[in-house]
């Protein structure tokens, strides 16, 4: 078996959770945020939206730098409506599902690398970030968002079996 088929299945149930939890946000509650120091709904729907598109770079790219010397510093989209951060994060799903797919094990295995200002920030194997940096990342801000939710007496879905809010799986 290939790494990409190892991958896939839990590519396919934790995308399909993210999903699951990106469509519970109520528009009204779009730009709250539990404490000072955190980040607007939006925010955080902004960066759990985006983040499977990594897996694009990753695999088809040696390295990101997020703030380039002499260029342009990365800048998340601003999404005005929970629709608009669903439609790029199935965009971004549906990348990243086909560059997984079609990705050969040696070539996953080579390194890849986050910078800054042209600093490294980590390097190693794609198959790593692609399990940490995109797949990790995504399910940990997930985490936070159904805090949100919780917070804002939101049903939370349940993500690995129901959850409090849902009676049968």
């Amino acid at each position: 078996m290939s790494i990409a088929d190892a991958l896939l299945p839990e590519f396919d149930h934790e995308m399909a959770n993210t999903r699951k939890m990106l469509e519970r946000i109520p528009q009204e509650k779009w730009n709250w945020k539990p404490h000072p120091k955190s980040s607007t709904t939006r925010e955080l729907a902004t960066h759990i939206a985006t983040t499977p598109a990594w897996m694009v770079d990753t695999i088809e790219k040696d390295s990101f730098d997020f703030a380039p010397v002499g260029g342009q510093p990365h800048h998340p989209p601003v999404f005005a409506t929970k629709e608009e951060a669903l439609a790029e994060f199935d965009k971004g799903v549906a990348g990243a599902r086909a560059a997984l797919a079609a990705a050969e094990d040696d070539h996953l295995m080579k390194n890849w690398a986050l910078l800054a200002g042209g600093q490294v920030i980590f390097s190693m194997p794609r198959v790593a970030c692609i399990r940490s940096f995109v797949m990790n990342h995504g399910v940990h801000h997930r985490g936070q968002l159904s805090v949100y939710l919780r917070l804002c007496d939101v049903a939370v879905p349940g993500m690995y079996g129901p959850s409090a809010d849902e009676t049968a799986m």
